[in-house]
């Protein structure tokens, strides 16, 4: 089993490289599209799979943020995203992990429950954005958050680090873990 480790690579000279994981194709397409459109002092590369592990004979960069993107429509999508989380190591969860959760506009129509995925990022620790990537101006904001976060895990932000982002996002947005 392969499994997704941190520094399995050497860090590109200025670059910051994301990868959305999930079974959505066309929606994550749009919302690489972008990311790829926000303003970023560093080279940003941004790479898409439908599962992990990755392939074993493809040469990539250095990923510096996975973002797991879990679908409230689909329970395939939250499989995937359980099964995917198995081939991460655990380094990646010191803030280079999160997870988008889309479809939360149309509640009523969810397969999943949106507290199913708030427990499964409180279990790995790492930041949940909520988004419905199917409207725009939705998706151009989340782009614009995701690539802000990717600067941190790159390192390309002084001062701030992946654990202290992971911290400042737990404190303000999540109550504490024993809530749940």
């Amino acid at each position: 089993m392969s499994v997704l480790r941190p520094l399995d690579k050497q860090p590109g000279l200025n670059t910051a490289t994301i990868l959305l994981v999930g079974t959505e194709d066309a929606l994550l397409q749009q919302l690489a599209d972008s990311m790829l459109k926000e303003d970023c002092a560093s080279e940003l590369k941004v790479h898409l799979a439908r599962s992990l592990p990755l392939p074993s004979n493809v040469n990539r960069p250095r990923i510096d943020l996975i973002v797991f993107v879990v679908n409230l429509h689909s329970k395939y999508s939250l499989r995937n995203v359980e099964e995917s989380l198995r081939h991460v190591d655990t380094t990646f969860f010191l803030g280079k992990v999160g997870f988008l959760i889309t479809g939360a506009g149309r509640e009523g129509h969810c397969s999943i429950h949106r507290n199913t995925v708030v427990r499964l990022a409180r279990t790995y620790r790492s930041p949940l954005l909520f988004c419905d990537l199917e409207v725009e101006g939705f998706r151009a904001t989340v782009a614009q958050r995701l690539v802000r976060m990717l600067q941190i895990c790159a390192g390309h932000v002084p001062g701030v680090s992946a654990l202290n982002l992971l911290s400042l996002l737990r404190s303000s947005e999540n109550p504490a873990l024993e809530d749940v």
